[in-house]
């Protein structure tokens, strides 16, 4: 899921786990097929990345079919059709925020497919916090079976201040992955306009924690040839912690509705250290899949999609086919507080 001023890219906070693990979560929404379009509100802005994206209103993404309600799931993804300019707009998209908010939550999503491209060649899930300085984080006492990457403290450039959210920018899951030169940064976030202080906001650097996950099929191909499969992310004032597991593994007490964290052993990523309440507050969720921008399209020379087109925006341009396996299929995500 996904965050927009201050994002969690699935996560948690802990108190302590087991003050957390004695609670009692009650549902308090669960968004499906037949609440989806009342419950998303799909935004035609700019993009915050800078991307080479065009995010369509709904009326336009339902009429060129990237937006639509499929059966019992939730259908939308990007334009595999045309080729466009490189000059141009960038290719379309969708971009849907929910219309709540949320202060500490669990949050559990159940998705069938993702979008098969990422980040280049990236072909791991990567959940990643990004705050303003004051909000450093470490492993939590829970321990996790993810890799944790050091926490970077970097300095915007106007440039970046232009095509990023302003501090504090949180994620929640990243979930995109390559097939061969792809240029695609897909995000399901929790986000948030809130900024902790006038101090934070004027800061010119970004607090960046990442845990890059090391289950195979997290992300990408290999997560939707399994069926796809389920991210829980829960996140108080102490601790944001994020599960993730293949279809045939989902605990039981998921599947019945009746979530125990206490039960589903250590996290994928265990984020801790840091007054969660002080810099994630009402948080929306978000999905998004651009191109390009100021993560994949930065990267592009470092790998060998370099040798296949000289920009990312020329490849995204000339290449539709590339992105038929662009989209999402949400079963449902469900809000447990």
């Amino acid at each position: 899921m996904l965050l927009a001023s201050s994002v969690l890219r699935h996560g948690a906070a802990s108190v302590s786990f087991f003050a957390v693990a004695s609670r009692a979560y009650t549902l308090v929404n669960n968004f499906n097929a037949a609440n989806w379009m009342s419950s998303f509100q799909v935004q035609s802005i700019s993009d915050p990345t800078g991307g080479f994206v065009t995010y369509l209103t709904q009326a336009e993404a339902q009429s060129d079919g990237l937006y639509k309600i499929q059966g019992n799931q939730v259908y939308f993804g990007v334009d595999n059709t045309y080729v466009i300019s490189a000059t141009g707009p960038g290719r379309n998209s969708v971009r849907l925020q929910s219309n709540a908010a949320y202060n500490n939550a669990l949050i559990i999503g159940d998705f069938a497919h993702m979008p098969v491209e990422g980040v280049n060649i990236g072909v791991q899930d990567q959940m990643t916090l990004h705050t303003s300085p004051g909000c450093t984080v470490k492993v939590g006492t829970q321990g996790q079976s993810g890799m944790s990457f050091p926490s970077i403290l970097t300095a915007l450039t106007a440039s970046t201040k232009d095509s990023t959210n302003p501090p504090p920018l949180s994620k929640v899951p990243a979930q995109a992955i390559p097939t061969a030169a792809t240029a695609v940064a897909t995000t399901a976030a929790l986000s948030s306009t809130v900024r902790p202080s006038p101090a934070v906001q004027s800061s010119p650097f970004r607090q960046t924690e990442s845990t890059t996950s090391d289950v195979g099929t997290s992300y990408g191909t290999a997560f939707n040839s399994v069926g796809g499969g389920v991210y829980a992310t829960l996140w108080n004032a102490s601790v944001i912690e994020i599960w993730y597991w293949a279809r045939n593994q989902v605990p039981a007490d998921v599947t019945a509705g009746t979530p125990n964290p206490a039960n589903w052993g250590s996290p994928a990523a265990d984020f801790s250290g840091c007054l969660f309440d002080t810099y994630f507050k009402n948080m929306n969720i978000i999905f998004d899949t651009t191109f390009c921008g100021s993560w994949a399209g930065a990267v592009w020379g470092q790998s060998y999609c370099a040798t296949v087109d000289a920009s990312c925006a020329d490849y995204v341009a000339k290449n539709p086919q590339a992105y038929v396996d662009g989209y999402w299929l949400v079963n449902s995500v469900k809000v447990y507080q």
